[in-house]
């Protein structure tokens, strides 16, 4: 386990990464529309608190859904080939120059591109694996990635339970605007 992991995060050091949620693949994912749902409810939560948003997209799938391109307009996709995110030099080095030490991660498919990107990302950073903001084409794949995560080190943890705790506080104009997202 990276020795640096504080078991909460920070919204001043996290970073979301947004893997592959693409046209061609989201029609064979299992419960894609809360994924989608999900992903879009952390980058609206993301603007409220200032945190980065990175995104991908593993070449000839298609573009990233409306629903996810509609809220990041202003975030080119990072194009890839390889299944780790860090595969791809311009992902690793715009991850570096963010300058953030913990990555949350969602997105498709679990047990390929997110968990091989979480793998990767394990021995330099903090790593969140939002479990209701990923899937794969099948629960069995999901679930096992998950575990493999887990059993390496990477937080498994929710949409809700990570605003709350990337909030850390009730009362503040952050958590009146982010309690929209999860009322």
């Amino acid at each position: 386990m990276n020795p640096s992991a504080a078991p909460l995060v920070s919204s001043k050091n996290c970073a979301l990464v947004i893997i592959d949620v693409q046209q061609k693949l989201v029609p064979v994912i299992a419960e894609a529309s809360r994924v989608i749902e999900n992903i879009v409810k952390l980058i609206k939560f993301s603007k409220i608190i200032g945190l980065p948003v990175v995104l991908t997209e593993q070449q000839k799938l298609g573009e990233t859904v409306a629903e996810i391109q509609g809220e990041i307009p202003d975030v080119p996709p990072i194009s890839k080939i390889t299944f780790s995110c860090f595969g791809a030099e311009e992902f690793g080095e715009h991850i570096r120059q963010l300058n953030r030490n913990t990555l949350i991660i969602s997105g498709l498919e679990a047990h390929i591109c997110v968990a091989q990107t979480a793998l990767h990302a394990i021995s330099d950073y903090t790593v969140h694996v939002v479990s209701d903001a990923t899937s794969s084409r099948s629960t069995y794949d999901w679930e096992i990635a998950l575990n493999r995560m887990r059993h390496n080190g990477i937080t498994i943890t929710s949409t809700e339970m990570l605003i709350y705790e990337l909030l850390a506080r009730a009362g503040t104009p952050e958590f009146r605007e982010a309690l929209r997202l999860i009322k």
